[in-house]
């Protein structure tokens, strides 16, 4: 905890000394005066990227002259420095009042003194500094609004209150202007009006000094049916009709109150603990971590959107555990099996040597979205060392991976169209296995890397979460069943960097071809041992422009949307890539959410993406970000049609006024159907402008506001709900009839208003 007395005894020290060594006491003579480091607390951080709003009481370092508070070789000390006043609340033009610890009632006795006042001399300065009494200055502070709040051992940390209605309507669309009682599953169930009320409420507790948990409930008012984007957290409470003996019965208040997300953090003096439950947490890919086994869990709106669940446990050991790093849970990361993870990390001399072992423990449950499909259930360890000798840096990994998978059947197509051969094989222990390499030189204005990998059909690693000097977007994917080699160099010239970037890969055995005739057919993850996804046969480049005159503030930090200070900021970039073959199948899933492999995938295509992004913070209360794409694209299931799409956002921030639009063109919708089925709009538009009682925030994070949104979409015979005339089914029921000839456009709209009430940060 914040030790007040010895702030308050180093203060006085520290003064004393200047006052004795001001000019012509007899001393040195040559103090004028001083600052006190520091006046308020200043939260440095212990980490660059976590617990941003907490003030983190982990020790990091030993400081022995601070021995009163020093064991032995235990670290006693942080960056994260409280000060002479403790920071209240932040209003709503972003300023706090400070409340008073010991040292600022201390040193306001001793700043009493004037030691060029006549008379004065070291025996007067002594006199003057025993007689201040730092158990009176603690008890001065004790009576402090902060230091009272600070004893409480519970309190409420969220209350909110999200409050929305929903107008709607369209042309030449199937969603109808009343409910239908026959179809009560359908959503959006009618056109016209409907409201929303979702309130959060948390609360913290702290135990000890190094214990802290928290936990927040969603509890539920009506849940609206009539929204144009129709999945979303609170859809959970929607009423679902079941049969019973006695006819259809409507059931209410389904899941009305549920935990939205909860964590703890324990830190003790052999190990810091963390839990967390839809909270997430970071990767350690910057730890050893090469082959990316151990992902980063924080997927923003998509887990709300999706009722995702992310549940788990970390633990660092310290000490003579120190290295040593555990993760368990029944899913660590979004679509993760039941597992647990060990690693140890030791440095001798140039070289960081890491080890991992995963272990799945069972199969997960059903997946809910195509974001997160797990795989097959597996067992891995990887092996990595690391060395810098000067300017130059070496990486070296293995891994053994799949084990679980040994014995399993796959096919094998070989031939031409129509007349293929198809063969059975089996996962052996030499597909187990995999390698990979990586070079980097770095000097002055110049940075490059080189990178390649050959991995054995099962041995699965993950996705490069790790960002190589720049925001390069071609990476290893981590699959196995390839081998791949990247580089790629950075050149800068002035406030302007210059990078290209080249990836080639190559599965080791091929996907199955989308016209094999049976009994062959397309792999997938669910019911193969492995297949070709994202490890599809690619020659690419990509040439990534930045111009960024602030380098204090990155601009592919995560936060860079927050942090970016810069009047003008800008990256442009394009991405080629070159896909002679096919892939395996996709998983999609069905409106129920129930999942099953796609009977094709998309072609053989060359695939192309130019994108910017730019970043104008004109002064603190103006500015605005801007992201823009164009290119082609594929499904991610059978259909063969290539998007050919574009668009862009733009967020801008006047005051405490706050827009934010968006603009697509012949482009997928907000879910992961709509990618998976190939459903798209020819122009999809929204509108948002909201005004808050604090400063606005450039994501969309809780605060107290009310706004307006307003969504248009065209409509054609791609997109979902488009309903240009109806024919009858064989049983005589009319049916939505898209491909209809003569038919203009149709569309949809929908204008939201919302009021979020925000109590706390």
């Amino acid at each position: 905890k914040e030790d007040q007395f010895w702030q308050a005894h180093y203060n006085l020290l520290n003064w004393k000394e200047i006052y004795e060594n001001a000019a012509g006491l007899g001393k040195v003579g040559n103090s004028i005066g001083g600052f006190t480091f520091q006046f308020s607390d200043g939260w440095w951080k212990f980490g660059q990227t976590k617990n941003l709003d907490v003030h983190d009481n982990n020790a990091s370092w030993s400081n022995g002259g601070y021995q009163r508070d020093l064991e032995g070789e235990e670290n006693n000390m942080n960056e994260e420095w409280f000060g002479v006043c403790a920071k209240g609340p932040t209003n709503g033009r972003g300023l706090y009042d400070l409340y008073p610890r010991a040292a600022y009632y201390a040193l306001k006795e001793a700043h009493m003194l004037n030691p060029y006042e006549e008379g004065v001399n070291l025996d007067v300065i002594n006199t003057h500094f025993d007689n201040i009494q730092i158990m009176e200055a603690v008890l001065k502070a004790r009576g402090d609004k902060a230091a009272l709040q600070s004893k409480k051992k519970i309190r409420v940390s969220n209350l909110r209150a999200d409050l929305s209605t929903f107008n709607t309507g369209g042309n030449l669309i199937a969603t109808p202007n009343d409910s239908d009682p026959d179809n009560p599953d359908t959503y959006p169930d009618q056109l016209g009006f409907d409201h929303m009320q979702s309130y959060f409420v948390g609360f913290e507790g702290n135990p000890t000094a190094n214990m802290r948990a928290n936990v927040n409930f969603n509890i539920l008012g009506n849940v609206a049916n009539n929204p144009i984007n129709e999945i979303f957290y609170e859809n959970r409470g929607r009423v679902r009709s079941v049969t019973t003996p006695q006819g259809d019965l409507n059931l209410t208040d389904l899941n009305g109150v549920q935990v939205y997300n909860a964590e703890f953090e324990w830190n003790a003096k052999n190990f810091d603990a963390r839990g967390f439950y839809r909270t997430g947490h970071y990767h350690w890919g910057y730890e050893g971590d090469f082959f990316g086994l151990y992902p980063e869990a924080n997927y923003g709106e998509n887990l709300d959107i999706y009722n995702g669940e992310v549940l788990g446990f970390e633990i660092d050991g310290k000490k003579g555990l120190k290295g040593l790093k555990a993760a368990f849970g029944p899913q660590l990361w979004w679509g993760a099996n039941p597992a647990v993870l060990v690693k140890y990390r030791r440095e001798f001399g140039h070289f960081e040597f890491t080890g991992i072992f995963h272990e799945d423990i069972d199969d997960a449950a059903q997946a809910i979205s195509s974001f997160a499909v797990p795989l097959p259930k597996t067992r891995r360890a990887t092996l990595h060392l690391k060395g810098e000798f000067g300017p130059v840096g070496l990486e070296v990994g293995g891994i053994w991976g799949g084990q679980p998978l040994n014995g399993r059947t796959f096919q094998i197509a070989e031939g031409n169209a129509g007349e293929y051969t198809v063969f059975q094989d089996q996962i052996n222990t030499k597909d187990n296995w995999g390698g990979k390499a990586k070079i980097t030189f770095s000097k002055g204005p110049f940075n490059w890397y080189a990178q390649a990998a050959a991995m054995g059909l099962v041995a699965n690693g993950g996705g490069d979460y790790t960002r190589t000097f720049t925001g390069w977007r071609l990476k290893d994917s981590g699959s196995g069943n390839q081998t791949n080699f990247l580089t790629g160099f950075t050149v800068l010239a002035g406030n302007f960097q210059f990078a290209p970037n080249f990836l080639w890969q190559k599965p080791i055995v091929d996907a199955m071809p989308n016209d094999v005739q049976a009994p062959g057919r397309l792999r997938n993850i669910q019911d193969d041992p492995f297949a070709v996804r994202q490890n599809r046969e690619t020659m690419a480049g990509e040439l990534l422009l930045t111009f960024d005159p602030t380098p204090g503030t990155w601009m592919y930090d995560w936060d860079s949307d927050l942090a970016e200070d810069a009047k003008f900021a800008a990256s442009v970039g394009f991405v080629y890539r070159h896909h002679p073959t096919a892939q395996d199948a996709a998983i999609g899933f069905l409106g129920n959410r129930t999942s099953f492999a796609f009977p094709n995938s998309a072609p053989a295509e060359d695939l192309w993406e130019a994108h910017a992004r730019i970043v104008s913070k004109i002064n603190p209360d103006f500015g605005f970000i801007a992201n823009l794409y164009g290119g082609n694209a594929q499904a991610n299931g059978s259909d063969e049609r290539l998007l050919k799409r574009y668009g862009g956002d733009l967020r801008l921030i006047y005051k405490k006024i706050k827009i934010s639009s968006m603009v697509k063109v012949d482009d997928w919708g907000p879910f992961d159907y709509h990618r998976d089925f190939n459903l798209t709009y020819p122009l999809q538009l929204v509108f948002d402008v909201s005004t808050t009682v604090e400063k606005p925030q450039w994501l969309n994070i809780p605060s107290t506001r009310m706004g307006i949104r307003y969504t248009w979409r065209s409509l054609d015979q791609y997109s979902p709900r488009y309903c240009p005339t109806s024919i009858y089914d064989a049983n005589g029921i009319p049916t939505c009839d898209p491909e209809a000839f003569g038919f203009g456009l149709g569309n949809e709209w929908e204008i939201k208003t919302y009021f979020q009430i925000n109590i706390f940060n």
